[in-house]
C-alpha cells in the first residue's frame, strides 16, 4: 500500500478508486503543464499577467505540473496575532513565514501588506509573492464581520508580488460592498499586470440549519465560486464542502433539483467538482483550504484534502495553520506531503 494510502487509512479505496459520473472528467478542463498556453492565453488577460501566472505554476516543487501548493498567513489579522502565532512564536517574525514557504517547497506565499514588505527586497524575487490586501479586522468590540481593504493595487505591484488575493463574504449583509471593492481592486491589479485570487467564502448566520452548517455546502460554494469566477478571479480559493443542500435547507435563493438528483451525489469527490464546474469547469483553478489545525492528525487530513481536491479536477490547495502553528521542520513535512498527491501520477481524475 502507498504511503497515500497509508494516511488515507480505512477511506483509501473510497476516495482512490471512485469514478465521478455526475460531470465526467472529459468535460473539464484540467490543470496540467501547458494551463495557461490552453486557457488562459485565450482570455482577456494581459500579457503581464500571463506571465505572473506562469510564474506561480513554475516555483516551487509542483513547478511544471499545472498544480499549485500556496502558504498563506493572513491569520494574524484574521484571527490575531496571539491566536495564532502562540502555538509557534517564531511565526510573528515575517521572514519565518516565507522561509517556510521556501523551504516547503510551494509555488507562493500569500500574506499582508505588513509581512510581504518588510521582507520584500530579499524576496520577491526567490519566491513569487500574493498580498492579501483585505482582512477581517477582528479587535473591534462588539466585533463585526467585515472585509477591510488594507492596501492598495500599486503597493503590491511596487514590492514585487505576482498576484494579489482577498476574501468575499458571499451572502452577509456587507457582501455588496465587497463585491464591488474587491472586482475593482482586481481590475487595477490585472491592468498592473498581477493575477488575482479569490476566496470565496460564504457567511451568514441563517445558513447554520437544524445543526448544520451550510456554509460548507456544494450548492452555496458553488454559486459562491460562480460570482468569484465573474469578477475575473483567475484561481478560487473555497472550503471543500462536507455536505449539501444549503439552498433548500434554508428555502432561499433559485436553484434546480437536478443539482441534487443528477449533478452531485454525496461523494466527498462529487461534491468538490460540482464547486470545479461552478469555476467555469475549471478554466479558473480551484484551490481548497486546508483547513484548522487540529494536532495529530493534520498530515492526514491535508493529505486526504489534496486527493479529493486533485481527483475532482481541483489545483492544488492552499495550506496555513496546520502547517505553520508547528515546528519549522515538521509543517515542512505537512506542505511536501500534501505536495505529494499531485506529485503522483497514480492518484489520478476521478
Amino acid at each position: 500500500m502507498s504511503d497515500i494510502a497509508n494516511k488515507l487509512g480505512k477511506d483509501a479505496e473510497y476516495l482512490l478508486a471512485h469514478e465521478c459520473k455526475t460531470f465526467k472528467k472529459d468535460s473539464l478542463i484540467l490543470p496540467g503543464p501547458d494551463f495557461i498556453d490552453r486557457v488562459f492565453a485565450h482570455s482577456d488577460r494581459p500579457i503581464p499577467v500571463l506571465r505572473s501566472l506562469q510564474q506561480l505554476f513554475d516555483h516551487g516543487r509542483l513547478g511544471g505540473t499545472g498544480y499549485l501548493s500556496i502558504l498563506p498567513v493572513d491569520q494574524g489579522i484574521e484571527h490575531s496575532a496571539a491566536a495564532s502565532f502562540a502555538p509557534n512564536p517564531i511565526y510573528f517574525d515575517p521572514e519565518n513565514i516565507v522561509k517556510l514557504a521556501l523551504e516547503g517547497g510551494c509555488n507562493a506565499v500569500a500574506s499582508t501588506l505588513g509581512v510581504l514588505g518588510m521582507v520584500a527586497r530579499k524576496y520577491a524575487h526567490k519566491i513569487p509573492f500574493v498580498l492579501k490586501f483585505n482582512h477581517n479586522e477582528l479587535l473591534t468590540y462588539p466585533t463585526f464581520e467585515d472585509q477591510i481593504i488594507f492596501a492598495s493595487m500599486k503597493q503590491a505591484r511596487d514590492m514585487g508580488c505576482a498576484a494579489v488575493g482577498a476574501t468575499i463574504y458571499f451572502g452577509h449583509a456587507t457582501s455588496n460592498k465587497q463585491i464591488i471593492e474587491v472586482a475593482r481592486a482586481f481590475e487595477v491589479a490585472q491592468e498592473l499586470g498581477m493575477a488575482t485570487i479569490l476566496w470565496c467564502y460564504t457567511r451568514n448566520n441563517a445558513f447554520k440549519k437544524d445543526g448544520v452548517d451550510y456554509h460548507v455546502s456544494a450548492d452555496l460554494t458553488g454559486q459562491a465560486n460562480h460570482l468569484g469566477v465573474t469578477i475575473k478571479a483567475d484561481i478560487v480559493k473555497q472550503k471543500q464542502p462536507e455536505n449539501n443542500g444549503g439552498y433548500t435547507a434554508v428555502n432561499f435563493g433559485k436553484t434546480h433539483p437536478a443539482v441534487y438528483k443528477c449533478l452531485t451525489t454525496d461523494h466527498p469527490i462529487d461534491l468538490t467538482r460540482y464547486q470545479v464546474a461552478n469555476c467555469y469547469m475549471g478554466r479558473a483553478g480551484l484551490i481548497n483550504s486546508g483547513g484548522a489545525s487540529g494536532g495529530a492528525d493534520d498530515m492526514n487530513e491535508a493529505v486526504r484534502t489534496a486527493v479529493i481536491n486533485k481527483r475532482a479536477g481541483g489545483m492544488g490547495l492552499i495550506s496555513g495553520r496546520k502547517a505553520f502553528q508547528r515546528p519549522m521542520q515538521d509543517g515542512v513535512a505537512l506542505l511536501n506531503a500534501i505536495q505529494d498527491v499531485y506529485l503522483d501520477d497514480t492518484v489520478t481524475i476521478a
